[in-house]
């Protein structure tokens, strides 16, 4: 496992569309395990690999208290949404800075788990706000394109 270099505002890549994977293999594995390294040694909630320099359709989170419940979802798709909330949100991509966004307050979400086997998530409240902040990455959108207000290091 390696740390590998989260990229930052303005970097062209972020905005590029990830490409879906097509075999989970141990690239793939190692990849995810990096990436959830990564995200722990940021102390973010979530990471999708182009945040790593790496344009594949795989998104990793952690919202538990204890930081040791990670989701992993590999070609993920939304297949549900609904309702409305507004989150203030930020990005181990763009720091010092953090904007208010709506989401959808539940969204449905298939795709595959770390080891390529299909799964459906049900996410609601925190989980839906990071699982479309996060999906959103995969599409070259950063959460700046949607946010209503902005919020500096010092402001709460």
């Amino acid at each position: 496992m390696a740390i590998r270099k989260i990229r930052l505002v303005p970097d062209d890549i972020l905005r590029k569309k990830s490409r879906p994977v097509e075999v989970v293999d141990e690239r793939v594995q190692e990849l995810i395990e990096d990436m959830l390294e990564g995200m722990y040694k940021a102390e973010g909630i979530g990471m999708a690999a182009v945040q790593v320099g790496v344009l594949k359709r795989i998104v990793v989170m952690d919202i538990s208290d204890e930081r040791n419940q990670p989701i992993v979802m590999i070609n993920p798709e939304v297949t549900h949404s609904e309702g409305s909330q507004v989150h203030r949100e930020a990005c181990l991509s763009i720091p010092d800075l953090s904007g208010t966004v709506e989401r959808p307050a539940l969204v449905v979400v298939k795709g595959l788990d770390r080891n390529g086997k299909p799964q459906e998530l049900r996410c609601d409240g925190d989980l839906a706000v990071v699982m479309c902040h996060e999906l959103d990455h995969l599409d070259g959108i950063l959460y700046t394109d949607i946010a209503t207000e902005f919020f500096g290091p010092d402001e709460d």
